[in-house]
């Protein structure tokens, strides 16, 4: 693993560099969390011959000085499109968990030609689940995921910080209202919408709503996990990335 910084982005490397020809992959994290818990799953998707590239994105963990305060979900997506200019990344799949969906969303539909494909986990927020009810699904959400990514989760949260913590679950929460779903509507390349059967927070009936919303999506579920599914599953989840990726970008079994 390379770890680096750029455009103030906290960023580990997997895999050979993204400019020898090899496939580009990006894993976003989730609310007020690094990209630590992608690890599992970026080692697995180096190992097929994929460069992996896993930020945190700006205000968060280690990238928590890039901004002097918890950037919205657009300036967060522009902001991954200039770390990925800075870097002169070819157009990359983009994987995201959480919130990380929704930046996603916002990327793909600002910056379409830095992207060939998307993959969402368990993707938030469900703008028909009161803010309240949404917090209650992530506390449930807890108890099912395993116990080193609480570890994980905690030490990413308080390095973070409550106070940035909450300035991007408000902007999360705006984003889901309106943006999130005009945006997932503009994403025009391949998508597949993953969720954890035991996941509380994005619910079956809201990611086939999501898969509904993209132009070309398709799900899939991961039996025994839950909001996390790259943590607690990544060789099932490496195999569906690499089963799914768009030909011409494919990650070697």
């Amino acid at each position: 693993m390379e770890q680096t910084r750029h455009t103030g982005l906290f960023t580990r490397r997997f895999g050979p560099s993204p400019h020898e020809g090899v496939p580009a992959v990006v894993l976003v994290h989730g609310l007020g969390l690094s990209g630590r818990y992608f690890v599992p799953l970026a080692r697995r998707l180096a190992a097929g011959g994929a460069s992996v590239l896993v930020p945190d994105l700006p205000g968060n963990a280690r990238s928590r000085a890039a901004v002097r305060r918890a950037p919205d979900i657009g300036a967060t997506a522009d902001a991954m499109a200039r770390w990925h200019r800075r870097l002169s990344l070819p157009s990359c799949l983009f994987v995201g968990n959480s919130v990380g969906c929704q930046v996603i969303a916002a990327f793909a539909a600002r910056h379409p030609r830095l992207v060939h494909g998307t993959v969402l986990i368990g993707p938030a927020l469900d703008p028909d689940v009161p803010a309240w009810c949404q917090v209650g699904r992530l506390l449930a959400d807890a108890p099912r995921e395993p116990l080193s990514l609480l570890a994980v989760a905690t030490a990413d949260y308080l390095l973070t910080g409550p106070l940035r913590f909450a300035a991007s679950f408000r902007h999360a929460l705006r984003d889901a209202a309106g943006p999130f779903e005009d945006n997932l509507a503009r994403i025009r390349v391949p998508t597949l919408v993953v969720r954890g059967a035991g996941d509380p927070v994005a619910s079956g009936a809201w990611v086939r709503r999501v898969a509904r919303k993209v132009v070309d999506g398709r799900i899939a579920e991961v039996g025994g996990a839950a909001h996390a599914a790259h943590y607690s599953a990544p060789d099932t989840m490496a195999a569906l990335i690499r089963a799914f990726t768009p030909k011409g970008h494919g990650v070697r079994p």
